[in-house]
């Protein structure tokens, strides 16, 4: 009788020990299940759920750069074609005020020397004269020079002025900070977007990564197409502010009319509209060491309805019409301030890419070899 009870004892305490763990071995897959749910949130959510425009899904340009439009171009003599306000200005008073009033002073120049030159020879005028002073010509060529000064300053100071013209409400803020040797930029109105540009090298560079871009026809000129793109915007005010990392350099677009310093330290600022779609191309116009000629920048101008669509496509968002910016603008040296910088920022490092095709992809160390 006793051996019956301490064997129902030992039988009920099993039976209570066995019965959380068989719970638990029942809770397991679900919770399995659960983490794999969790797990794949992430990946699913990182997934761009808007294609790229200006992209195809092979990483290449849509858009191809055309040879007439924002680059350099074979005999060409004259400006290249301006697609901004303040760069139309700016040609029509090079062509209508400043080369005629050229031309005409050289030529009444050229006519003086001439004139003096035969009418005052030995031969035509055996006594020279001993005047000294001629106060009519003398108050004519000191007010002349000053008019004509006073003349080209008025459109000059005024178009100097719309360059720097404070960008209105609703302006895209695109932020350039130059490094040794490439570009990074910021959109800090479109959610905090981050590009890094990098020189595309030429096929067969024996410095070009395995698998990594070489530059084509359709990316633009040899040491002027780069791995990505600034995007912006066509008839839309656009504000830019230039900073650096490390020394002075120039963000500079010819077609724009564009040329300002980013300085270590300090932020500049100007605006203009892009005017016509397309590709443009310019460079870093400021010395800033071994690299600079390697330093391209690359603009490629689309309509808004492109540009809200690139903008989701890299997780951005879009601001309100008419709203002021209220992005801030971090100061140069801040921790905030080029989230896009390497780790080694502070060191050389050399515009090469590392990786295949389309990712926003750091500067990466500097190696023995360069571009060619």
């Amino acid at each position: 009788m006793r051996m019956l009870g301490l064997t129902t004892i030992v039988l009920a305490a099993g039976l209570v020990l066995a019965g959380p763990a068989r719970a638990q071995n029942i809770a397991a897959p679900a919770d399995a299940a659960a983490a794999t749910t969790n797990a794949a949130a992430p990946a699913a959510a990182a997934a761009p759920a808007v294609a790229d425009p200006t992209r195809h899904p092979d990483g290449s340009v849509v858009t191809p750069a055309d040879p007439n439009i924002g680059q350099p171009g074979v005999g060409l003599i004259t400006p290249v074609e301006q697609v901004t306000p303040n760069g139309r200005t700016a040609v029509n008073f090079h062509d209508y005020i400043l080369m005629p009033l050229i031309v005409a002073i050289c030529l009444l120049v050229l006519a003086l020397l001439i004139w003096v030159a035969f009418r005052y020879r030995a031969g035509a005028n055996p006594t020279p004269s001993k005047t000294s002073h001629n106060t009519t010509i003398e108050v004519i060529w000191t007010l002349l020079p000053v008019l004509i000064l006073i003349l080209i300053a008025i459109p000059s100071i005024r178009l100097l002025a719309a360059q720097f013209k404070p960008a209105p409400d609703g302006a895209i803020t695109l932020k350039a900070i130059g490094n040794q040797w490439y570009w990074s930029y910021e959109y800090p109105d479109n959610g905090g977007i981050q590009l890094t540009s990098n020189m595309l090298k030429e096929k067969g560079d024996p410095s070009l990564a395995p698998g990594a871009r070489f530059r084509t026809d359709a990316d633009g000129p040899r040491l002027l197409a780069t791995d990505e793109r600034v995007v912006l915007p066509v008839g839309v005010p656009i504000r830019l502010i230039t900073t650096a990392q490390d020394v002075i350099h120039s963000w500079a677009i010819p077609a724009f009319w564009i040329k300002i310093d980013a300085v270590p330290g300090k932020l500049n600022e100007t605006s203009f509209i892009i005017e016509k779609p397309g590709i443009y191309f310019g460079v870093c116009s400021e010395l800033c060491g071994a690299r600079h000629a390697y330093m391209p920048i690359t603009v490629e101008a689309v309509s808004p309805a492109v540009f809200a669509q690139w903008v989701a496509s890299k997780g951005g968002t879009m601001p309100g019409a008419k709203k002021p910016s209220a992005a801030a603008i971090p100061q140069p040296g801040s921790d905030a301030s080029d989230k896009t910088a390497p780790a080694n920022a502070q060191g050389p490092v050399e515009n090469v890419t590392v990786a295949p095709a389309t990712t926003n992809q750091a500067a990466t160390a500097t190696s023995g070899a360069g571009n060619k």
